[in-house]
């Protein structure tokens, strides 16, 4: 099922995507929404902290009970994620929370670098645009597997996405 979105422009370096059934624009941030668990932070700066922080994200959604599925979305986001800052920025982090709210839980993943940032965020979530001469996939494709997403840059200073991955309940049922 695809999910339609809203954009919230939070400011012209802040573009936050969320689904338009969602009222609050700040649903990853509102206190209905906590970590539980570990928070596993991990320094991405070659393709062997790629793999390590894939384990990690699967190692969680193991552990939340998730399906093989939705463990290799998670795998795929964070695959993603750590492979543009690599190519875009050299180093970064990327961040794994298991979260849990409104008797859900799931996964949040934070990729921060230190980058020269993206100039045009809305071009950039656009299908088919890459400055790497890639296909312009990720970010749009990232959105639409996230149950939030927010992009945050500032050219020169570096990028921060933040998703959120709805997973299951808290009784242990996972998402179809």
């Amino acid at each position: 099922m695809r999910k339609c979105y809203e954009k919230n422009y939070m400011n012209e370096e802040s573009v936050s995507y969320l689904p338009v059934t969602q009222h609050d624009p700040a649903t990853h941030d509102s206190p209905a929404v906590q970590g539980i668990g570990d928070r596993k932070q991990i320094r991405i700066s070659g393709p062997q902290d790629i793999v390590e922080a894939r384990q990690k994200g699967r190692i969680m959604t193991q552990e939340i009970g998730c399906t093989p599925t939705q463990s290799t979305l998670v795998a795929t986001a964070i695959s993603e994620l750590a492979r543009n800052i690599i190519l875009y920025a050299e180093h970064g982090e990327i961040t794994l929370v298991k979260i849990a709210g409104d008797g859900k839980v799931g996964l949040q993943i934070i990729a921060t670098d230190k980058g020269p940032g993206i100039q045009n965020i809305a071009r950039a979530m656009i299908n088919g645009f890459s400055t790497s001469g890639g296909l312009g996939l990720g970010l749009p494709s990232l959105k639409q597997i996230a149950d939030s997403f927010t992009i945050t840059s500032k050219p020169g200073q570096g990028v921060r996405v933040d998703m959120l991955m709805w997973l299951g309940d808290k009784s242990g049922q996972v998402k179809a």
